[in-house]
């Protein structure tokens, strides 16, 4: 498999969490060694309803200092995180009934600098989004998980590089 697309295969909720965390601290190493003025980070979270992806948050967030409650955002659209040095933005746009409709939640202010952002069924934002750094699609695969995770951007491909 190329340096710009991994695929594991995750047996139960631990693994999950734990593959997340490690893109997390991969990320905050290379976060560190980038410039810290360009736009944020951005992560889409594909998968079918019960696949895992704010299971993955909650393991990312974890990895990055978070030590409270994880929720999905549902109907708020976007829970921010305050954490050392940046914010996560963990998007959840399952019940986003049109794209336009994010506009109105202040999102554009998400993507600035210092900001990672986690997006959670990005396809219903179609073009309102940034370009994504990278893509995670999570699978039901029997009692497990399959997750594919793709470079979208030269710095996706760079996490995904230095990611084991």
């Amino acid at each position: 498999m190329s340096a710009s697309k991994r695929l594991w295969q995750l047996a139960d909720e631990c693994a999950t969490l734990d593959r997340a965390a490690r893109l997390a601290q991969d990320w905050l190493a290379l976060r560190c060694r980038q410039d810290a003025e360009e736009a944020a980070w951005v992560v889409f979270l594909s998968g079918d309803l019960g696949a895992g992806k704010t299971t993955f948050t909650r393991g990312f967030l974890r990895a990055c200092g978070h030590q409270g409650v994880v929720k999905s955002p549902t109907y708020t659209l976007v829970e921010p995180y305050a954490l050392d040095g940046f914010t996560l933005y963990h998007f959840d746009l399952y019940r986003l009934g049109d794209p336009d409709e994010l506009e109105f939640t202040g999102a554009r202010d998400c993507f600035g600098e210092r900001a990672i952002c986690l997006i959670e069924w990005p396809e219903k934002a179609d073009a309102a989004l940034p370009q994504a750094d990278l893509h995670c699609d999570l699978r039901v695969e029997g009692a497990g998980r399959r997750l594919s995770v793709s470079a979208g951007s030269l710095r996706g491909a760079k996490w995904l590089a230095q990611t084991s």
